[in-house]
C-alpha cells in the first residue's frame, strides 16, 4: 500500500511552531521547506551568492510541511489533530494530501538536507553531498536513513552544542535512544575514548552501526546495542546523552545515577517547553542538578549533575 503525503502550507513566521506540532502529529517522516532566508542561507552555508533560478523563484512568504504517514496508521487522524491544532494556535494554513510509494517519501527528503555547520567544530555531512562549507571542522558523515537525527532538528542540535562544550578527552559516552547515531558518533570526534548506543528500534541500530562504519568507528570503540534504555547497559559514563521525548526522560532519571561516573554529566533533550517543569520535578526528586539550560525554537536542553 502507498504512504499518505500531507502538505501543509504556512506562512514562513509560523513555520517553527507549525512545525513542531506536526512533530507531535507524525515523530518521523517530516520535512520542511523554507525559502525565506534563502540569500543568507546559500551564504553562511555553502559560501555562495550565485543561487539558481529556479530556487529564486520559490514563494519566501510561505513554507510547506511535508509529513508521511504510514499506511498502518491512521492518516485521518493525524489531519483532523493537525486541523484543530493549527486553528487553535491561530495559525493560518492550508492542507493538502497525495499518495506515493515508500521509496519516495525514503528519499524526497534528501533533496533538502544539506551540509549543516553545528556549534564552533562540527559538521554534519550527508553522504550523498559534498563539503561545500570547507575549514577545519571535524567532518561527521551521515546517512541517518529511517532513524531519527540529521542534526537539523532543534533537539539534536542543542544536543550536539552541549557536547561540543562538555566531552573531555578520554570521556567515556552512552547515548540513550541513539537514533541514527549522531550523538555518539559526534561524542567521539570531540574526544570521547569510547561510546556505547543504544536503541529499542532495530533499524535505527542497524543505522547507527552503518553510520559509525562511514566515519572510521566500530567495536570496541562504538557500540551499539538494541535494547529498551539502559536493560544492555553496564558501568559508568562520563557522559551520558539522551535525545527522546520528557516522558521517557522522567523515566530515565530514576536509573541513570547507576551509571554516572560521580563526576559524570547527563545531557537531556527532546523536551518540549510545556513539558519542562515536569522533567525539572523529577531531576529534583532523583538527586539531579542543572548545570546548563539550552533552548530553541520551544525545545530545552538541560545538562545535568548528581547533586
Amino acid at each position: 500500500m502507498d504512504w499518505t503525503e500531507i502538505i501543509i502550507k504556512i506562512p514562513t513566521e509560523y513555520i517553527e511552531k507549525a512545525s513542531d506540532i506536526a512533530n507531535v502529529a507524525v515523530p518521523y517522516g517530516i520535512y520542511i521547506e523554507d525559502y525565506s532566508d534563502l540569500e543568507e542561507g546559500a551564504r553562511e552555508i555553502a559560501h555562495i551568492d550565485l543561487i539558481d533560478e529556479e530556487l529564486l523563484s520559490r514563494d519566501r512568504s510561505h513554507g510547506l510541511i511535508h509529513i508521511y504517514i504510514n499506511p498502518e496508521d491512521n492518516p485521518a487522524e493525524a489531519l483532523d489533530y493537525l486541523s484543530e491544532r493549527y486553528t487553535a494556535e491561530g495559525i493560518p494554513n492550508t492542507i493538502e494530501t497525495q499518495s506515493c510509494s515508500m521509496e519516495d517519501w525514503a528519499n524526497n527528503w534528501k533533496n533538502y538536507f544539506m551540509p549543516l555547520p553545528i556549534g564552533e567544530r562540527l559538521l554534519i555531512l550527508p553522504t550523498w553531498r559534498e563539503n561545500s562549507v570547507g575549514g577545519d571542522r571535524l567532518v561527521l558523515n551521515i546517512d541517518p536513513g529511517l532513524a531519527f537525527g540529521t542534526g537539523g532538528h532543534n533537539t539534536t542540535r542543542l544536543c550536539l552544542e552541549a557536547l561540543e562544550r562538555y566531552v573531555r578527552n578520554g570521556d567515556r559516552m552512552l547515548d540513550v535512544g541513539c537514533g541514527s547515531g549522531i550523538l555518539s558518533i559526534a561524542g567521539l570526534l570531540l574526544g570521547c575514548e569510547k561510546a556505547d548506543g543504544v536503541d529499542i528500534d532495530s533499524l535505527a541500530v542497524k543505522t547507527a552501526r552503518e553510520n559509525g562504519a562511514l566515519n572510521g568507528m566500530t567495536e570496541p570503540r562504538l557500540n551499539i546495542y538494541h535494547g529498551d534504555l539502559v536493560d544492555k547497559i553496564s558501568g559508568k559514563y562520563d557522559i551520558i546523552a539522551a535525545n527522546i521525548v520528557a516522558d521517557v526522560i522522567i523515566r530515565l532519571c530514576a536509573t541513570v545515577k547507576n551509571y554516572m561516573k560521580e563526576s559524570g554529566l547527563f545531557i537531556v533533550s527532546g523536551i518540549v517547553d510545556v513539558r519542562e517543569q515536569d522533567v525539572l520535578d523529577a531531576f529534583g526528586q532523583t538527586g539531579l542538578e542543572v548545570v546548563e539550560r539550552l533552548t530553541d525554537g520551544g525545545w530545552v536542553c538541560f545538562v545535568l549533575k548528581m547533586r
